[in-house]
């Protein structure tokens, strides 16, 4: 469906530490930035993708969509963490209405919830390549080289958790009209943001709470893992190690606060012990891809998030992977008004803007 003024949606993140909003206009000059904004969070109104102060959550939408002016109430909003499952399966061919019919008893061997607690969705991929080695008769007829296998990608999230976000989006005044992933959505910043999304690379989004990973192939994926990896667990470091409330663990941490010697050789013992835990997660995730998919080799990785900036990590990252390592910047591509977007602001805070990008380039009527 084109994209037009009517059918266009407001991108909403609803993060662990904050909230972002992004607003686009798709028109035939481009695509234009509209409104972008950010709100805090207290540290305790959304764990881990769970919602626990709902008021305190939405009053803190109502007060972006009030301060950025934004008149459009339909959003599209995103999840992830481990009430969602990502998975990409190989099952005999069939037409939509065999795979409709079948699908929750092809996914109850791959989701591990009761298939009655979640939402399912999925979409067919290309036909998978045949393995090496395997070779086709001469004397095979046309039908029989139609591919016997379909690749679908199936997105499995727990209701409950869904109708969390939507009652916080509906309690905020708003209509949620598209449900996302954070993975996708971010895919699909940076496939409109980049002039050339072929090949394989990974992107690697470092939030608040969650450390997320989707591998990509000429724009499929291939493979997606959430892990509880994140700049909260330096923040709560810093504050048992120096007996420190949050407020001023964080500070430290965003290295807003001078501290003495002492306290700085704790503090880099802290980033480098974390930031050696999230490498080390992402390899692991990495040497699972190569032992899964061995012909393909990832040639890059994406960053992204509020966390990426820790002193150490991209550097430790692109040592342990010996890959090219770039910042993704969902901003690039769009038409920014100077006058009224500080070009410098919209540099430092691209890479927490991703998944708001993302989810305000889908549209009213998108699955």
């Amino acid at each position: 469906m084109p994209v037009t003024k009517k059918n266009q949606l407001v991108g909403l993140d609803i993060g662990s530490h904050s909230i972002k909003l992004v607003e686009i206009d798709d028109s035939k000059k481009g695509m234009i930035l509209k409104n972008f904004g950010i709100i805090s969070l207290p540290n305790d109104a959304i764990v881990e993708g769970n919602i626990k102060e709902m008021e305190i959550a939405a009053s803190a939408i109502r007060t972006l969509f009030k301060h950025l002016n934004v008149k459009n109430k339909n959003v599209a909003i995103s999840i992830s963490g481990f009430s969602v499952i990502v998975k990409k399966i190989t099952i005999s061919k069939r037409d939509e209405s065999e795979l409709e019919a079948s699908i929750h008893e092809e996914a109850e061997q791959y989701i591990p919830f009761d298939i009655s607690d979640v939402n399912l969705d999925y979409d067919i991929l290309a036909s998978p390549k045949k393995e090496a080695g395997e070779e086709e008769e001469e004397e095979e007829s046309e039908a029989e080289k139609e591919p016997k296998f379909m690749d679908v990608m199936l997105v499995a999230a727990k209701k409950d958790i869904i109708e969390d976000y939507e009652s916080l989006v509906h309690l905020a005044g708003l209509t949620p009209l598209v449900m996302d992933v954070d993975a996708f959505a971010l895919q699909n910043a940076f496939e409109v943001s980049s002039e050339d999304t072929s090949g394989s690379y990974a992107i690697i989004n470092v939030g608040a709470t969650e450390l997320g990973i989707n591998a990509v192939k000429d724009g499929i994926s291939m493979f997606t893992r959430d892990s509880s990896y994140g700049g909260s667990q330096i923040t709560e470091a810093i504050m048992t190690k120096l007996n420190l409330s949050f407020e001023e663990a964080e500070k430290i941490k965003l290295g807003g606060t001078k501290i003495d010697d002492r306290m700085k050789g704790e503090v880099e013992e802290i980033f480098t012990t974390m930031v050696s835990g999230w490498v080390q997660e992402i390899k692991r995730a990495l040497d699972f891809l190569s032992t899964t998919y061995p012909d393909e080799t990832i040639e890059k990785i994406l960053v992204s998030g509020g966390a990426y900036r820790i002193p150490g990590f991209l550097k430790y990252l692109e040592m342990e992977t010996e890959l090219p390592i770039e910042e993704l910047n969902p901003f690039k591509d769009l038409q920014i008004n100077e006058k009224i977007f500080d070009p410098r602001y919209l540099s430092y805070i691209a890479p927490q803007a991703g998944v708001a990008v993302g989810l305000a380039l889908r549209s009213v009527g998108d699955k």
